[in-house]
């Protein structure tokens, strides 16, 4: 079972995966043991910044600089999906 994401959650890639970038297809990927999930830029920059210090709230907030419309809700439904997936570890204080 997989804790609650929550604001206060600190989400890091899961040991056995990594954020990659196909440079022929121009392609942002998260690599996992035989398989491969395919990203678009805003997927790769969330994910870039889940490095187990800054929380949901705080991504949420640094994207919001970067981009036009981010929600933090749209952020944690995207960690969530990953975290269920086990590509995304949560620490919680």
């Amino acid at each position: 079972m997989t804790a609650a994401l929550r604001s206060s959650s600190r989400p890091r890639l899961a040991s056995h995966v990594r954020l990659g970038m196909d440079r022929v297809r121009k392609q942002y990927m998260l690599l996992g043991p035989e398989s491969v999930m395919l990203l678009n830029s805003t997927g790769a920059s969330v994910l870039d910044l889940c490095d187990g210090r800054r929380t949901v709230g705080e991504i949420a907030e640094e994207l919001r600089r970067r981009y036009d419309r981010v929600a933090e809700d749209e952020v944690t439904s995207f960690l969530g999906r990953l975290v269920t997936k086990r590509w995304v570890e949560l620490d919680d204080d």
